[in-house]
């Protein structure tokens, strides 16, 4: 299969993926697909597999690719693979207008993080400088911030750029700042039990937050084309 035809059938499932981030994953040596003696690639089913691998642990498991390449070396021996188990506090995916934990177990760099959302510099570096994510002190970015980056492309392709986002993350902030004068109190409390309760307090009150935000959102639709 050429290249074009690989994009296609992986659009099906990963409507994100571009011919860049194919061969991104590529050089990073993911996959390996022929070359004719024109230079073009040549892509077989099993290549077409691995990239689906790849793709899928990177948006259900946001994985690093180093990660992933160690799983697709142990499927090619023959080795089985088992995804780590659901640590307390780490991510998951959250159903429709529900908050997900606090935490994170990956945490990617920039290269990962482009390839993960399938977007180039400029368009990384215009979201950061509008504020609506950014690194940690390591340069490395977790799990939520992937998850922000991809929603912000995915709003892009219906024309929603960073600018108009601007008022979606003040309005977060300030989401969290009610959240946190909340449980402030808590935390400062001498008994670690009060202090466990007050993160399972904050991610009620954030999950509470973020279905009362879709709640609001689905109902002003609703009376404007009522």
């Amino acid at each position: 299969m050429s290249i074009g035809a690989v994009l296609n059938l992986l659009r099906d499932e990963f409507p994100e993926v571009t011919v860049s981030k194919i061969r991104f994953l590529e050089t990073e040596g993911l996959v390996e697909p022929r070359r004719t003696p024109s230079g073009y690639r040549k892509f077989s089913q099993k290549d077409l597999e691995r990239l689906g691998y790849v793709l899928r642990m990177q948006r259900d498991h946001y994985m690093p690719l180093k990660v992933i390449r160690e799983h697709l070396d142990a499927l090619d021996r023959g080795e089985p693979v088992r995804l780590p188990a659901p640590a307390p506090g780490e991510p998951q995916e959250p159903a429709d207008g529900e908050c997900p934990p606090a935490g994170a177990v990956y945490r990617v760099g920039r290269e990962e993080l482009l390839a993960a959302v399938g977007v180039g510099e400029a368009e990384l570096e215009e979201w950061e400088s509008y504020g609506l994510f950014g690194p940690g002190p390591d340069g490395r970015y977790d799990s939520d911030v992937v998850k922000v980056a991809q929603l912000v492309a995915e709003l892009g392709r219906f024309g929603i750029g960073p600018r108009h986002l601007r008022a979606v993350k003040a309005a977060a902030d300030r989401e969290v700042g009610l959240v946190e004068q909340v449980v402030a109190p808590l935390r400062r409390h001498r008994n670690p039990q009060t202090r466990a309760h007050a993160e399972a307090t904050a991610r009620e009150i954030a999950a509470l937050s973020t279905r009362l935000h879709a709640a609001l959102v689905r109902a002003g639709l609703r009376m404007r084309t009522a």
